[in-house]
């Protein structure tokens, strides 16, 4: 899809039909990540199609693994890779010009330092200016315990890691929930002597679990504490990527909110960890209907239907922000059909690909919503309908999604400025947009 830098979005009294799903951003790093690691060559179909993760594949090219991607019959991603064992990586040279690049891609910068962390060289790994302002310590911190040297700028990205064969396994509990934070620590675990144990306050999405499990490792987990024992090897083969569930949130925000919608989502991945969205959705007065038909690799995966039912209100809390991080910009975009939302508990938030608690409510208000910003939240009241306006993304793709959400609803056109940034997660977003309005 050619870049949109700003994109005009009209008012629809509602939206309908069926939507398939790229592959989920998140199971897709994964597969690349672990594939790399494995002995034997590893298929990944239904990859992500996001830039996101093609930042993840060209570091890796850039580590000497062997990574080709070619377009299926049906039009999906199909990526190849030759597995180049535990602590296979070739070293990649630490000039500045010559750094990996994570672009955008805070999962990439993140795993990928976890993977590093073990190999017996010295890595530069760099980011664009939205990435370079994301916190890394809280991924670092645990690293060093387990007998890394990472340095980096007062916290942030660029990061220089200076990884050890002889890394060894730790238990630790994660200071703020993150999937991310455990993934790391598990992928350089795996490569670690002894047992690795990371216990976390709430349990996060598992896709790195799975992932480990799927390609040979044995995992054990015991609520919100999973542990893993250093060297096993892992074996490539084919596996399938469900449709990104994240990117259903949008379809599914703008079916609850307005009127008469209908929409279903094929192929869609429901892996426990990640259907909060719909639970709260269903809560909130929305008629949802899920499906499984499919399970490989321990991620299930149906069609999802979702249809207008009632107005309604939600209060999410520190308790479910967690399973909801993602989902939060289009649940805000939700309640400005005449819902209410109320969100505490979020200060991770501050640091996505923006600020997206200060940025959303500038974007919503720009657009005439009546919300006020908490340092940990948000409040939107959905009463006033929407005049419509410009809603700046600043670069941050979830928040350009939601704002053409909300701007269906709106009683004139809107324009979202950054428009352009959905490609980092969802290039085919505006396409589909149409699709569903016509």
């Amino acid at each position: 899809m050619p870049s949109v830098a700003a994109a005009t979005v009209r008012p629809v009294r509602r939206v309908a039909g069926r939507v398939r799903l790229a592959g989920d951003k998140s199971i897709s790093h994964r597969y690349a990540l672990v594939a790399s690691l494995a002995t034997g060559r590893s298929t990944i179909g239904s990859y992500s199609s996001g830039a996101d993760c093609a930042a993840t594949l060209d570091c890796l090219r850039r580590l000497g693994v062997d990574v080709t991607s070619s377009r299926a019959e049906d039009g999906t991603l199909r990526v190849e890779i030759a597995g180049r064992g535990l602590r296979g990586f070739q070293f990649p040279g630490a000039e500045p010009s010559k750094a990996l690049d994570a672009q955008n891609s805070g999962t990439t910068m993140r795993l990928l330092t976890g993977v590093l962390a073990a190999q017996p060289f010295m890595t530069r790994i760099k980011g664009d200016v939205s990435l370079s302002r994301r916190p890394m310590t809280r991924v670092t911190e645990p690293l060093e315990h387990m007998g890394a040297v990472i340095a980096s700028n007062n916290g942030y990205p660029p990061l220089v890691i200076h990884g050890s064969s002889r890394i060894h396994g730790i238990t630790y509990k994660t200071p703020v929930p993150s999937a991310q934070i455990k993934s790391a620590i598990l992928l350089a675990g795996i490569q670690a002597d002894g047992t690795t144990t990371v216990v976390e306050s709430v349990q996060t999405r598992n896709h790195t679990e799975l992932a480990l499990r799927a390609f040979g490792a044995v995992v054990s987990t015991e609520g919100a504490r999973v542990a893993l024992t250093g060297g096993q090897q892992l074996q490539g083969g084919h596996f399938v990527v469900p449709g990104d569930i994240s990117s259903s949130a949008f379809w599914a925000a703008a079916a609850a909110a307005l009127p008469g919608s209908d929409v279903e989502i094929e192929n869609v991945g429901l892996n426990p960890t990640r259907t909060a969205l719909l639970d709260v959705l269903r809560r909130a007065g929305a008629v949802v209907d899920i499906q499984v038909e499919h399970e490989a690799g321990g991620e299930p995966s149906g069609r999802v239907r979702i249809r207008h039912g009632r107005r309604g209100a939600l209060s999410l809390g520190a308790d479910e922000v967690p399973l909801l991080i993602d989902e939060i910009p289009a649940l805000a975009a939700w309640a400005t059909h005449g819902n209410e939302l109320r969100v505490t508990g979020a200060v991770e938030l501050r640091v996505k690909e923006s600020d997206r608690i200060s940025a959303l409510v500038r974007g919503l208000q720009a657009l005439g919503a009546d919300v006020d910003e908490f340092s940990d939240g948000f409040h939107v009241r959905g009463a006033r309908k929407l005049k419509g306006g410009q809603a700046d993304a600043v670069g941050d793709h979830r928040l350009a999604m939601a704002f053409a959400i909300a701007a269906l609803g709106a009683q004139g056109p809107s324009m979202i400025a950054g428009a352009d940034s959905v490609a980092i997660s969802y290039p085919e977003f505006f396409a589909t947009l149409e699709q569903l309005c016509g």
